[in-house]
């Protein structure tokens, strides 16, 4: 695009909700944003068969917000409500108007859902060897800490994991048991933490399932949210771990372990081959685990916090997540 017609273009953008029939356009301009970034040879077919954008906007259509010039969408971001914790993405704007001030435009209404939702700790998973990604996002506050792993193994056969329920096959009175038991577990890590939103997205979308782990005291070891396959975030023959976590105490790492033999259980009982999740390595004893198991990085960010303080990323805390 000729600079002056970047230049019309990028003073004209307005920011309104993302609506249902912009999810096409949408998504396009995400693979393609992320496949010129990283220069994929064939930009337009990035990310494959996994889907972020129609899966985040059904999670949340009023937390989804476009970036529009001439009633055209040019970009779109999307905020996730984890109680206490916030965090937003994938954030992306048409490649030939990059540079433009359009990111920041569509920054301001998912700053705007945190002020509303009261998160005390947001973040965000972004490239660490991109100064001007780096920079965008710490004028809004956030400032980068440590590395996050995007990792993966092959899906090993297992014998069934004691104690493993998936939440898809509890009754509704169970699942409301199972989802205040999970909130008591996640904010054991981090006070508020609670994944009932991405736990019940995962259900009403049918993107896969939750691993609860049942605990010795009527409590939960563990959970795990995981996408199955083709048209979740996880893409075709893999399941993602989108959250993990097990109960803080001495025996977190033994429990890490069960929760890691039950997500390749699920994976094997889905017929995926691959085993994915993201790790940040302020959580030394969770990644050195994943290490062990062999599982290896195939992607790697930076997560951004705000304010600059560790959240639940420490080095006893057993926990999987990659904010992208």
């Amino acid at each position: 695009m000729p600079a002056a017609k970047r230049t019309s273009a990028a003073a004209s953008v307005s920011v309104r909700a993302l609506y249902e029939p912009d999810l096409d356009r949408a998504d396009a301009i995400f693979r393609v944003a992320f496949g010129t970034f990283l220069e994929a040879p064939e930009p337009e077919t990035f990310f494959g068969t996994a889907d972020y954008v129609r899966t985040r906007w059904a999670a949340d259509p009023h937390a989804a917000f476009a970036a529009t010039v001439e009633g055209e969408v040019v970009g779109s971001n999307f905020a996730a409500n984890w109680g206490s914790v916030g965090y937003f993405g994938p954030l992306t704007v048409r490649p030939d108007l990059w540079d433009q001030g359009i990111g920041r435009r569509l920054m301001e209404p998912v700053m705007a859902c945190f002020d509303a939702w009261g998160n005390r700790h947001l973040g965000l998973f972004t490239f660490s060897h991109s100064p001007k990604h780096l920079e965008l996002y710490r004028r809004y506050g956030f400032w980068p800490r440590f590395l996050t792993a995007v990792m993966r193994k092959q899906v090993a056969v297992s014998a069934p994991v004691p104690g493993r329920v998936l939440y898809g096959e509890l009754t509704a009175a169970e699942r409301t048991e199972a989802l205040s038991l999970g909130r008591a577990l996640t904010g054991a890590l981090y006070e508020g933490l609670s994944l009932e939103r991405e736990i019940t997205a995962v259900q009403a979308q049918g993107l896969g399932d939750t691993i609860l782990l049942e605990g010795a005291d009527s409590g939960l070891d563990g959970l795990a949210v995981c996408h199955c396959g083709a048209g979740s975030e996880a893409g075709e023959d893999v399941c993602f771990v989108k959250f993990g976590a097990v109960r803080p105490g001495p025996e977190a790492a033994d429990r890490f372990e069960r929760l890691l033999d039950a997500c390749e259980q699920l994976a094997t009982e889905r017929g995926l081959g691959q085993l994915d999740a993201g790790v940040n390595l302020a959580r030394e004893g969770a990644y050195r685990r994943m290490v062990d198991r062999g599982f290896r990085t195939g992607l790697q960010g930076v997560a951004m916090h705000k304010p600059n303080e560790p959240g639940y990323s420490r080095p006893d805390a057993y926990v999987i997540d990659d904010w992208r």
